[in-house]
């Protein structure tokens, strides 16, 4: 067992010669702001890989799920529900808009929203009408369920797709799912672009609405008239470009995605663990992240406070903090899953709805993700397969 010489990291780019070619078009033509060709084209290009009508490039995907937020017409003092189990930017738009998130809890099928607590909450809030659902790590959620449900209670969806572009339900991509859709192009995403992000829609009116929120709400006259609050979301044409040269490379990423979490899931096969889940004749990941759940009766003892972790080494069992620890030790990065957001200080006071026992908090306990970069080898990757398997010796 190595330790790497250079660091394994969690995931990073995977950048192709085409994006370059992009960038420097728009150098050599001066199209360096947020219009241009490269804008124009992956806004095409995403449009007819997703199967939405619509598509607005965006500085990030908070941008554009702040946008979404707007779009849907949430005012201060609305309830909106989210997904608990996510990165903190797939609610703190709803914060932006001075409203109250109420997180949903988790289901074990998929790590996503629990159709199950979704339809308690509305028995609870039956007033809320818009839904932030997020697809984790790159899994759909049960949309039928979800959405049917969103149908009786007439809430409008926003999917968080940020992590799961090329993901399908029933062969449908995500991100167009929910009545405004968000994905990233963030540095660690599957397609990237250093930065960036989009809002997709069937809905015209609203993508000319969030194309004008974007570019600080100019109005259509002979000099800066503004009658509303704008932003600077915009994407730059230069980002754009090397979008453009990702976006046709999506479907080998997820294939090389797919082989790393087979691999994974194959070297752990006699361990008390699984990978994180999906259901395979329903549903088909992007795999952007590998991650691991330790069975209850082997964990160790570990102990977490706000912002320490320790643990008590046992013989035969092993925990997340081990792990994490471990592969640290031998310069590869993993890392938790994310903390629930009805944990996170910021949230403690937001309502949370369950209908059995804190999924989400269980999974954030006993789960990990593992190195996941499509450019780590078979080699490397057995490296970290035997570190996983000596921690529960």
């Amino acid at each position: 067992m190595k330790q790497f010489n250079k660091k394994l990291w969690l995931a990073t780019p995977t950048m192709h010669d085409d994006g370059l070619d992009f960038v420097v078009e728009a150098f050599r033509t001066n199209w360096m702001s947020t219009v241009g060709e490269n804008i124009n084209e992956i806004e095409k290009m995403i449009c007819q890989k997703v199967g939405c009508k619509y598509a607005v490039a965006l500085s990030c995907g908070t941008s554009a799920l702040h946008l979404a937020v707007k779009l849907a017409g949430v005012k201060p003092g609305d309830r909106v529900f989210c997904s608990d189990v996510t990165f903190a930017a797939s609610v703190n738009p709803v914060l932006y808009e001075k409203a109250t998130p109420v997180f949903i809890d988790t289901e074990y099928d998929t790590w996503n929203m629990d159709p199950a607590a979704l339809e308690q909450a509305f028995k609870q809030y039956p007033d809320t009408k818009v839904i932030i659902l997020v697809n984790l790590y790159g899994t759909p959620a049960k949309m039928d369920e979800i959405c049917a449900i969103a149908k009786e209670h007439g809430a409008v969806i926003i999917e968080d797709a940020a992590e799961s572009l090329g993901a399908t339900y029933k062969g449908r991509q995500t991100g167009s799912f929910g009545t405004y859709n968000a994905i990233s192009f963030n540095g660690n995403k599957i397609i990237t672009g250093s930065s960036g992000g989009m809002l997709l829609t069937d809905d015209r009116e609203a993508a000319d609405r969030a194309r004008k929120w974007s570019t600080q709400s100019r109005e259509n006259a002979p000099w800066y008239q503004h009658e509303e609050v704008g932003y600077n979301y915009r994407m730059s044409n230069v980002i754009a470009g090397v979008v453009r040269g990702q976006i046709p490379y999506l479907e080998d990423h997820i294939a090389q995605k797919k082989t790393i979490y087979q691999r994974y899931k194959e070297g752990f096969k006699d361990l008390p663990v699984t990978m994180n889940p999906y259901i395979p004749d329903i549903m088909e990941p992007n795999f952007w992240l590998s991650c691991l759940l330790i069975d209850e009766e082997a964990m160790c003892e570990q102990l977490r406070t706000e912002k320490t972790a320790s643990y008590v080494p046992q013989p035969g069992k092993s925990c997340p903090t081990q792990i994490l620890e471990a592969l640290e030790r031998h310069n590869a990065e993993g890392r938790p899953i994310w903390k629930p957001l009805h944990l996170q200080p910021i949230y403690q006071q937001s309502p949370f709805v369950s209908v059995e026992k804190d999924v989400g908090a269980d999974i954030f306990r006993r789960g990990l993700c593992l190195p996941s970069d499509n450019k780590m080898t078979a080699e490397q990757q057995e490296n970290v397969i035997q570190i996983v398997r000596n921690c529960f010796e």
